[in-house]
């Protein structure tokens, strides 16, 4: 549930984990009883916890659509990140896995664990899509064969400029957003929202992702995968694996700032995006991811753990932030929190800090105009000191809490 250290330095996290882990615990009891969709279900909690969670909000419908939707940009994803497929065998299969979805005696073994379980029993996943509407299953099959086309691109092509970086996210994030957005839609839920703005909702997600994951994506075996853009990072080292060296620590957190401020673009899109979204579900289902990611910048800007390990918002943050986005003065709260945590990061030294402090006072004009910040309960802001011994006491009680209610005989 977190570390007893992480719990006393931020007591009220408790509470939302406590909700978060009864929320993954009910989630985890409403699997479909039939097989198909059991196994979608069930697999979607093995690689995914967080968006199982948020999913089981939409209506069911348009859950069952996303969920389909989701497994298999998650499979053709899988068959991307297979460092050990060969380029010849791959791009094939890139350029035609839209067309399998239609046979459900398909599958392509690859991937490791769970991943690995999806790809061998992938004709679940293909029953299931064959059992959804006709609208959602041509929005599904138009994003994924744009998707596969755009990634058998990249297997054979280096990611040189900034205009090639947007381009590789567009393709295996941004059309995620494009097809989300059919699939919304297509619910009857929400009007379309334009394709400039549903990009940029993918491409904030994934730069973040890509900016997280150097350490992972460099270490790649048998061979490193890089996303970072040599526009970018030749400004700062010879080579993309010379900013773990220890040696170029300067340099590499220069450059982790520039990647920072280059995700920071789509902040204002996201924002308008959101703000459009009239379904609380389908609202709350978009808006966490996006808070998520925010927060998460504002934990890798100037941070040079990003080359040692693991940079993650803590899991209390976590909880914190899917109980507490409800409505949009909650994202303008969050937003303008996480900018604010971001801003105090920033080294007037840093080659980019004038435009990195630009960005960031435009996205916090925009939350300000809003005129929600009072309402807001901050995230990151301390609001004064607690009594150690209250504290201590409550968390006792929130475990023993949380283990009777664990343990409480179903009816």
């Amino acid at each position: 549930m977190g570390s007893l250290g992480a719990l006393l330095r931020h007591p009220d996290d408790v509470y939302p984990l406590i909700k978060l882990k009864m929320a993954a615990r009910n989630a985890e009891k409403r699997i479909p009883p039939e097989p198909h969709w059991g196994f979608c279900y069930s697999m979607l909690h093995k690689v995914s916890r967080s968006f199982a969670l948020v999913i089981q909000q939409l209506g069911p419908d348009l859950r069952d659509a996303v969920c389909i939707f989701y497994l298999v940009l998650r499979a053709l994803d899988t068959i991307e990140d297979d460092t050990s497929i060969p380029t010849d065998v791959k791009v094939p299969i890139l350029k035609e896995f839209y067309r399998h979805m239609y046979n459900p005696k398909w599958h392509f073994s690859c991937g490791t664990k769970d991943y690995k379980v999806l790809m061998d029993q992938f004709h679940h996943v293909s029953t299931a899509f064959l059992e959804l509407g006709k609208g959602y299953q041509e929005a599904i099959e138009d994003i994924t064969k744009r998707m596969g086309a755009g990634m058998a691109k990249f297997i054979c092509k280096e990611v040189e400029t900034v205009d090639d970086y947007d381009e590789y996210c567009h393709y295996v994030a941004g059309l995620v957003g494009l097809g989300l957005s059919k699939l919304f839609h297509a619910s009857g839920s929400e009007d379309l929202s334009s394709d400039s703005l549903s990009n940029s909702m993918g491409l904030f997600l994934q730069k973040t992702n890509i900016i997280r994951d150097y350490l992972e994506d460099i270490n790649e075996i048998p061979k490193s995968r890089m996303f970072w853009p040599r526009e970018i990072w030749s400004k700062y080292v010879n080579k993309l694996e010379d900013l773990k060296d220890e040696e170029n620590s300067v340099k590499a957190v220069q450059c982790l700032n520039d990647m920072v401020t280059n995700a920071l673009l789509h902040m204002e899109d996201c924002l308008k995006y959101m703000s459009a979204l009239r379904h609380p579900a389908i609202f709350r289902f978009c808006a966490i991811p996006q808070v998520m990611a925010i927060g998460t910048l504002a934990m890798c800007y100037n941070n040079i753990e990003v080359f040692r390990g693991v940079v993650k918002m803590r899991r209390g943050l976590t909880a914190k932030v899917i109980d507490r986005t409800n409505t949009m003065a909650d994202v303008y709260g969050a937003f303008y929190d996480f900018s604010c945590m971001l801003k105090s990061k920033v080294d007037d030294n840093d080659p980019n800090a004038k435009k990195t402090l630009s960005r960031l006072e435009t996205i916090q004009k925009t939350c300000r105009d809003s005129g929600t910040l009072n309402k807001r309960k901050s995230y990151v802001l301390k609001n004064g000191s607690s009594n150690s011994a209250l504290i201590i006491l409550f968390i006792i009680l929130a475990i023993i809490f949380a283990y009777l209610s664990a343990n409480r005989p179903n009816n």
